[in-house]
């Protein structure tokens, strides 16, 4: 079992930055990915980004060029650093943890509220 603590929500103007963090505890070993994934009001959780413990990742289109990903491996952390935000980027975002079987884990979820 995996638990994911998560911080840096917030509210914060168009234009502005975030920067998301998500420790991980308990059963990380292995081949893992880490990601985050946000859901809006009335719509579907959706893929933001993800990076495996082997240092590939993958970026929605929507937030390419604007968002970084990055993992501290020794620390079991992950973070998004969020450039350029929109409005359209509001919703909660949660961490995933995936290990080498399939296992998945998620955060409680942060808030990140972008204002016109």
């Amino acid at each position: 079992q995996v638990q994911l603590v998560e911080s840096g929500g917030g509210l914060v103007q168009a234009g502005g930055s975030l920067r998301l963090s998500c420790a991980a505890s308990g059963s990380t070993f292995g081949i893992n990915v880490m990601g985050w994934y946000r859901q809006a009001p009335g719509k579907q959780r959706e893929l933001v980004a993800t990076t495996t413990n082997a240092g590939s990742t993958n970026y929605a289109d929507s937030v390419k060029g604007r968002f970084t990903i990055s993992r501290d491996n020794a620390k079991n952390t992950v973070h998004l650093q969020m450039n350029s935000l929109k409005p359209e980027d509001t919703g909660i975002y949660y961490c995933k943890y995936v290990d080498g079987l399939g296992s998945t884990s998620w955060g409680q979820g942060t808030q990140v509220t972008v204002s016109s």
